[in-house]
This record gives structure tokens, sequence and C-alpha cells, in this order.
């Protein structure tokens, strides 16, 4: 009976049953890893909230906070979810930058006048204007909140299953989030480079090892054009995604909005026959297509 072997980086292979029980090397990642007649399923699927391959998610009614339940078929919930907006704070760091900006403004235009007409009067001006943003950028950053999305069992919060934590404030280009569990270990890392969006959207799911496994991109790089020039035509050209291993053009997953006011999405995973894709990645990255992207 051949034996199944799972990595920690999610790629899968089979191997004779006489290397049952030995170390082998990954042909992905080169991690060792003991062969064994253990099941594919993931861990997180030893839960039955994660024990399957279509969740519906649901928006709930526009609110400062961004708020979802996520549901089975029938529409029973399973999860909700949640990324504060923190609006208060982050508003009020706004408003400390603009205030830094405008005193560097005019400390540089009264030191301008002082310098009467000339070169150094010319700098000055050149970089009260230069300056403006940075210095806005500079203060109100560190002052603002990260905003993390956090994942519980029902919307009385009291038992969290995971979540995503923002790993920079600004970033640019590229942005980084962590998924971890409750337990605070790494189950994934999303990257996503903004480049990327003046053509066709993509984010990369890193395993807790640092390399690519899974990738999410547009779904059509026509459709992705479209929408560059033309928008989403009121929804008809709405953005929708799909999921393939790094390195491989077979799709496993989608992520589709339905057309409807508030936004609802389907996470199909049923072409992931072998459930090498971690549900709770999946999940969280489904979050993240929608809240990331702000569609």
């Amino acid at each position: 009976m051949p034996v199944t072997v799972t990595c920690q980086c999610n790629n899968s292979f089979s191997l004779k049953d006489e290397f049952a029980g030995s170390l082998v090397k990954c042909p992905t990642c080169g991690a060792a890893v003991r062969a064994d007649t253990a099941p594919l399923t993931p861990a997180s699927d030893a839960d039955p909230v994660f024990a399957r391959d279509i969740f519906l998610l649901r928006q709930k009614a526009l609110k400062i906070n961004e708020k979802y339940d996520v549901c089975d078929e029938q529409g029973r919930p399973l999860v909700f979810v949640e990324r504060p907006a923190h609006l208060a704070r982050n508003l009020l760091a706004l408003l400390a930058g603009v205030i830094a900006a405008m005193v560097w403004v005019v400390v540089l235009i009264a030191a301008t006048d002082a310098a009467g007409v000339g070169p150094l009067s010319d700098a000055l001006t050149i970089l009260a204007a230069v300056g403006f943003v940075p210095v806005l950028l500079l203060v109100a950053t560190p002052l603002s909140k990260k905003r993390h999305v956090t994942f519980y069992t029902g919307a009385d919060k009291r038992e969290r299953l995971f979540e995503i934590l923002q790993d920079q404030k600004f970033h640019v280009p590229t942005a980084t989030y962590t998924v971890r569990d409750a337990r605070g270990d790494v189950l994934a890392r999303f990257r996503k480079n903004y480049l990327y969006n003046l053509i066709r959207r993509r984010w990369e799911v890193l395993a807790p090892a640092g390399h690519v496994a899974w990738v999410a991109k547009e779904d059509s790089i026509i459709l992705s054009l479209l929408r560059r020039l033309l928008g989403p035509l009121f929804g008809f050209l709405r953005t929708n995604f799909i999921f393939q291993r790094a390195g491989n053009d077979r799709v496993i997953g989608e992520f589709k909005r339905k057309f409807t006011i508030l936004d609802r999405y389907v996470l199909d995973l049923t072409s992931d026959t072998q459930r090498a894709f971690d549900r709770r990645v999946a999940l969280a990255l489904g979050v993240m297509l929608d809240t990331g992207e702000r569609r």
C-alpha cells in the first residue's frame, strides 16, 4: 500500500510502502519529513467547523468595523470575523500628522522670508512643499493602530480560532500579513505586491518555512484588464479569484463574489480533493481578498 506524505509546506507525495516510518526529503522545500500512514487532512480539519470544502461569506450591514458571517452551504453560521477600523484612534493620528506637516510648512516659510530672495529661499520653499507628505506620514504612522483580523466561534467573540496580523502599518509596494492560530503558532503568511494590481491582482501564500506554497489571482487576465479600463460596471465585472499551488496551473479553489448589494462570497475548494490547502488559511485569504483589496 503506498504511503502518502504531507510536508509542513503543504506538499503531498506518495512513496512505496517500504519507506513507511523513514525520514525522507520533501521534493518541494527540501525539509525532512517522516513517511507514515497519516491522513492527508490538515490538523485544522480535526475541528468539524473546517471539515468542509465550501464556505459562504456574508458581510454584515455596512459598519465602521468590517464584519463577516461565515456559513455552511445551508446557511448555518460557522465562524464570525471582525476587522476593527479603530476609527477614532486613526483619525487622531491623521490629525496629528496634518498638524505636524502644517507646522513644518509654516516654519520653513518663515525661514524663507528671513532668508530673503536667493537660492536659499528657493530651496526652503521647495523643501516646505516636498516635505509635507513625508512629515505627515512620519508622525501619523507610529500613532495609528494596525488593523488585525480575528476569527471567532461566534458573534459573542468568546473563543478565538485564529487571526491575521497586519505586519506593517505602511507598506509600499509590498504588504505582508501573518496568520496565527489561537496558540500563536504561525499557519502561513500572505504577501501582496501592489504593482501586480496594475495588470492582474495577485496574492502569495507562504508556508511557515518561508517559501511560496499557494497563489491567488484574478480569474482571467482579460477580465482583469477590462476592470482596469471600465471599472466594475455596477457589479457586472466583479472581481473573482482562483487558487493554485505555486508553480502549478491547476485550479484547486475559487473565491467568487455574488451579485448582491452587500458583499456575498463563495469559497469553493471542492477541487482540492486531497485537502492540501489548510481551510483556515484559505478562509483567511478569502477575507483578505475582500477587505485587503477594498472591493
